[in-house]
């Protein structure tokens, strides 16, 4: 297992060998610094925790300053961990670029989505919408609550809310070319969240079909 942390700059295409568009999103990928190291036999689990971006000293507490003095490196502004990194290939400080990965690997990438606000149930759960002819009095609202008896809404009933700004996992992303010497990893296709937000990569866990 293999991650970094980047941030999504945007889209562009690039050619491939016989001439064909493809589409990509261009991340900045590291460096980042390894800045804990987690072992089975003290902490249960084998993780490695990486930070990305650097954060200005008086912007970072005391916690955060002091952690990540402790491993020679500077406070950052992302910080995730991600399990199943072995530790013992990666040293405190030691600096995880975009290199890691491969032309032609497959990734898995977690982002936040956009968030759209508050949203109707048409544009949020895909609902249909009711005739739109007169007299229908119904035209974009969420439809039957249930039965009249239990005279309360049941949860998990698709209303209207907030939508968008979620966790979202896309997985089996190809590597399709990456640039050591700017940290850039061109990924196939397109990944969670705005422009300039903040992603993790790791090893597909699934295998690419």
């Amino acid at each position: 297992m293999k991650g970094i942390l980047g941030k999504k700059l945007g889209m562009t295409q690039v050619f491939g060998e016989d001439g064909t568009a493809i589409p990509v999103t261009v991340i900045h990928a590291g460096p980042c610094s390894v800045l804990q190291k987690k072992e089975a036999d003290t902490d249960g689990y084998e993780s490695v925790q990486l930070g990305f971006g650097d954060k200005k000293e008086h912007r970072a507490n005391r916690p955060e300053a002091g952690h990540a003095k402790k491993a020679g490196s500077t406070p950052k502004s992302f910080v995730r961990e991600i399990r199943g990194m072995n530790p013992a290939d990666y040293e405190l400080g030691q600096e995880v670029k975009a290199d890691l990965f491969n032309t032609g690997e497959w990734v898995d990438i977690t982002a936040t989505s956009k968030g759209k606000g508050f949203a109707g149930a048409i544009k949020r759960h895909n609902q249909a919408r009711g005739p739109m002819s007169h007299g229908s009095h119904y035209h974009r609202g969420p439809g039957s609550l249930g039965a009249v008896d239990p005279a309360r809404v049941f949860k998990g009933q698709k209303l209207p809310g907030r939508m968008g700004h979620d966790k979202v996992t896309i997985q089996n992303l190809q590597v399709v070319q990456v640039d050591s010497e700017k940290n850039l990893l061109l990924i196939k296709g397109s990944i969670p969240g705005p422009k300039n937000s903040y992603v993790v990569i790791q090893s597909a866990v699934k295998a690419a079909q």
